[in-house]
């Protein structure tokens, strides 16, 4: 069984595929999303900047697709063409994209060994605690373990508490701390 299909029987209703290079304004739009959420007040122009530098095909992305009273959902596959040769009626449908999962690669400093980074994880509000974000976490997981790579990591900002529960939750534990000092 494939990644997207595991994903699909953990959550019923939606459904997972690939994106590809064509898909980033979407994901700029995906990361504004996540950052509007936590920092309304801030400027966000700089996030287009993130995606340009490190959005490659070594780095992966997924759409979550909310499948529910979709009549179309079938025309919409992991390796559906991209949505501008989408009739209208399908394109109207790319609205139901409810979820995003990015990845990337780091180096860990203490090893030297390459491993998967979650760049960005993301599920519209009223998709939440169905367990879709853990759902894509699993699906990070397993494609990072297909790899061969032996860790996975990310960054959560201590201001959003349901990320750190979810993450501690599955797992996850601090192995460094990232600290500012304004200037």
């Amino acid at each position: 069984m494939n990644l997207s299909a595991m994903f699909a029987e953990l959550i019923p209703g939606y459904g997972l595929n690939s994106g590809s290079g064509l898909d980033r304004a979407k994901l700029i739009e995906f990361m504004h999303r996540t950052y509007r959420e936590l920092y309304p007040e801030q400027e966000l122009g700089h996030l287009a900047q993130t995606v340009e530098q490190y959005f490659s095909d070594r780095t992966p992305l997924w759409w979550v697709k909310c499948l529910k009273n979709d009549p179309e959902r079938e025309e919409i596959l992991p390796d559906a063409p991209p949505a501008y040769l989408y009739p209208q009626s399908v394109k109207q449908n790319l609205k139901s994209v409810v979820g995003c999962l990015w990845l990337g690669n780091a180096i860990d400093q203490a090893t030297g060994e390459r491993h998967a980074h979650i760049f960005l994880l993301y599920v519209a509000p009223e998709h939440r605690r169905l367990g879709i974000g853990a759902a894509l976490v699993i699906h990070a997981e397993n494609w990072a373990r297909t790899r061969g790579d032996r860790q996975i990591g990310l960054q959560v900002f201590l201001s959003n508490q349901p990320a750190l529960n979810l993450y501690q939750k599955l797992g996850y534990q601090n192995h460094s701390l990232w600290m500012l000092k304004p200037l």
